[in-house]
């Protein structure tokens, strides 16, 4: 199984596009969003071609493969153009080890969820994968308001790696997490 996961697209349609190139690129199997999903936020910019209902009209296109938490932009509103349930986490056990997913504005490498071996956030749009105290922090960063002079970037997460990419599938960085299979 390879998951693709994006976090805060604030409504852009450009990056929404680039979404689904990068999802047709990458031969993903679920697509995996991390909220921030239409509203642009009070302390963000406009995002390039604003558009939330264009951007919804991509999302629903996968509907039947996204997973999706509900990030602090997102609002009841939101779940009404979506056709896919936003949920306020999302657990997966991904080749034997525990996934926890969330957009990162409750859970984070400063306050640990109580389940997971490898935690997936989004919300402070900088990318980064790095382990602390034997859990696995990895962040997507924002695939359209990138901040910190990060880049626009997603992650590919597979049975056994997770790899951080910019938006021209770059590897920026690279974690395995899989059990070795040799005896």
């Amino acid at each position: 199984m390879k998951y693709l996961v994006v976090s805060d697209i604030h409504g852009s349609s450009y990056y929404a596009n680039k979404l689904e190139e990068i999802y047709i690129k990458e031969k993903a199997d679920k697509i995996i969003l991390l909220g921030d999903l239409y509203y642009h936020g009070p302390r963000n910019s406009l995002t390039d071609e604003y558009n939330p209902m264009k951007v919804a009209e991509v999302l629903n296109k996968y509907k039947d493969i996204i997973l999706c938490t509900k990030g602090n932009c997102d609002a009841e509103v939101d779940q009404m153009i979506s056709e896919f349930k936003f949920e306020d986490n999302i657990t997966i056990n991904i080749n034997g080890t525990e996934f926890f997913f969330s957009h990162g504005h409750k859970y984070n490498i400063t306050n640990i969820p109580p389940v997971g071996k490898v935690v997936v956030y989004g919300h402070f749009h900088i990318g980064f994968i790095q382990e602390q105290n034997g859990i696995i922090f990895a962040n997507p960063g924002s695939i359209s308001l990138p901040k910190n002079n990060s880049r626009h970037s997603y992650l590919i997460i597979d049975d056994k790696n997770i790899v951080l990419k910019d938006i021209e599938g770059n590897v920026i960085e690279k974690v395995n997490f899989g059990k070795n299979d040799s005896i």
